[in-house]
């Protein structure tokens, strides 16, 4: 079945055909009415969906993570593309050409696996690369981070896209810190390392990315403490005693690196190497859901996007 990717939709063009329901709420409005909000995907990108007048055996008749065909027709709100659903429907994955909705670049994320192992190997620190090969050696989690998202949404929100994140952010401490004598430069790599890493277990790994029970539990900040707990207890086991200062540095990279209690640090940042590092993930992060909000954006005001109320501005746009 011939299908449009969802990139190349523009507004007011007639829809009917599947697309991947990456999540789905059922809600109700001030007159008592339901609806059904869906996030729609395939490889190209994201459409939001609204079926309005649903009801909850509509919304039971397929699960996140199906396959739907829909019908309905786009139109621009808020800058954004989305598309109003008048009728949903499951169907089988033989029914799909799976090429159409597989996110995962196999190639770049072998890349990137031979970058990540290059740079933890070249630490001269031998206690930080005994503990960076614990993680490399540990099939179950190389297999988990080759295929992790950094989000649900905003940014790096696909499979591999942690990874992509973390490779990332581990060069651009390499750059930065030999330029401020005052800075562990390798300590800031391996916090750049292991700073996000609960995220493997705080997403789901199927699928489209969802926040786990765990996750939502406990979050990646503790899951991440506890990840590195963990293999440094096998170092201990192997004979190979990790320094307790240089943990309780480690550890206060992972629970400082949002930069502020209101964004769910438990602490904030009290080492030169801990701010650092909350600068450079958010430098990452921003420069990534900026670029989505500018590539994702269908404006009519020239070299303009049209005033995104999640970021509180517009964006410059021109492409010349």
């Amino acid at each position: 079945m011939n299908r449009t990717p969802i990139s190349d939709l523009t507004d007011g063009q007639q829809v009917e055909q599947s697309f991947r329901a990456s999540d789905k709420q059922l809600r109700v409005n001030r007159q008592g009415g339901k609806y059904i909000i869906l996030k729609l995907t395939d490889r190209t990108g994201t459409v939001s969906g609204m079926l309005w007048n649903a009801d909850e055996i509509i919304f039971d008749s397929f699960d996140r993570g199906d396959y739907v065909h829909c019908v309905g027709r786009t139109q621009i709100h808020n800058g954004a593309l989305q598309m109003i659903v008048t009728a949903v429907e499951r169907m089988d994955p033989s029914e799909v050409d799976v090429a159409d909705f597989e996110r995962f670049d196999a190639d770049q994320s072998q890349r990137l696996l031979a970058r990540l192992s290059e740079l933890l190997g070249d630490l001269h620190n031998v206690h930080l690369r005994r503990l960076g090969q614990a993680f490399l050696c540990d099939d179950s989690f190389m297999q988990k981070l080759e295929l992790g998202a950094a989000a649900v949404s905003i940014h790096h929100a696909y499979p591999g896209g942690l990874l992509r994140h973390t490779v990332d952010m581990m060069e651009l401490c390499a750059l930065v810190g030999p330029r401020y004598p005052q800075l562990d430069t390798e300590l800031l790599m391996f916090g750049a390392f292991l700073h996000d890493l609960g995220k493997l277990e705080e997403l789901s790994g199927e699928g489209e990315s969802t926040y786990t029970d765990r996750g939502q539990l406990v979050g990646h900040i503790v899951i991440g403490i506890q990840m590195l707990g963990d293999k440094i207890r096998e170092l201990g086991s192997a004979g190979e005693p990790f320094p307790s200062d240089l943990r309780l540095q480690l550890e206060h990279l992972v629970v400082s690196h949002h930069g502020q209690l209101e964004f769910g640090s438990p602490k904030l940042p009290v080492t030169l190497e801990a701010v650092t590092l909350h600068h450079i993930d958010n430098l990452d992060a921003k420069i990534e859901s900026f670029t989505n909000i500018i590539e994702s954006d269908i404006s009519a005001d020239g070299n303009w996007t049209n005033y995104n109320p999640s970021i509180g501005r517009k964006l410059w746009n021109k492409r010349d």
